[in-house]
């Protein structure tokens, strides 16, 4: 995970990676997540918009909340996902991410964070098999490249980008009562702004 990672000066979204593709956003969610520096306990809780890729899922905030504007968790190191479904609350997604460690420093020093996205606004039968799915395929093709090479599972997290979606994307259930919009087309503002790797805010570059 990565907080506060760079958006774009218009329309608040995530500076994409090289090869990333925008599969999905979400707004209306209520995001919660635990051991932030400078929050009241380490937990911050706000109101925004969810966005995934094939590499990742970016909470935004509608507005900033202290110093915290944005959370960033790569797909491939998202763990114990579950989608709950409470008789009496609404539904939500709970699960742990790990951290993206600098190469300087060292993994001990950071530590896994929990995380809950809460649908207050409409449903998520779209949002849900989606996110699921797509998680899904990026560990699996993950595993199958490892197994090619004949080594460990890679821990970039933007090896998640080799991972094939756009069959996924076009044969996506759209429930009417979700709000969740799906990507058939890769917005074009900013396209020629592409961060090559999680290494913090100077990554930017035109990649044209």
């Amino acid at each position: 995970m990565t907080v506060n990672p760079q958006l774009l000066s218009h329309g608040g979204m995530p500076v994409p990676f090289v090869g990333e593709i925008l599969v999905l956003n979400r707004n209306g969610v209520e995001f919660e997540v635990d051991k932030i520096p400078g929050a009241d306990g380490g937990k911050m809780k706000a109101k925004g918009t969810i966005y995934i890729s094939n590499v990742r899922m970016v909470f935004v905030a509608d507005k900033p909340v202290g110093n915290f504007t944005a959370f960033d968790m790569p797909l491939l190191y998202i763990h114990e996902e579950k989608f709950n479904q409470p008789i009496f609350f609404c539904n939500n997604i709970t699960g742990l991410v790990e951290p993206v460690v600098p190469e300087d420093q060292h993994r001990a020093l950071y530590s896994t964070h929990s995380f809950k996205i809460l649908f207050k606004e409409g449903g998520c039968g779209t949002f849900i098999p989606l996110f699921l799915n797509l998680i899904a395929s990026v560990r699996q093709y993950n595993q199958y490249q490892a197994h090619l090479a004949a080594e460990a599972p890679r821990v970039d997290p933007l090896q998640a980008a080799q991972t094939p979606v756009e069959e996924m994307m076009r044969k996506a259930y759209v429930d009417p009562n979700d709000p969740t919009t799906i990507f058939l087309q890769q917005p074009r503002e900013g396209s020629e702004l592409r961060r090559r790797n999680y290494q913090n805010q100077p990554a930017v570059e035109n990649s044209m």
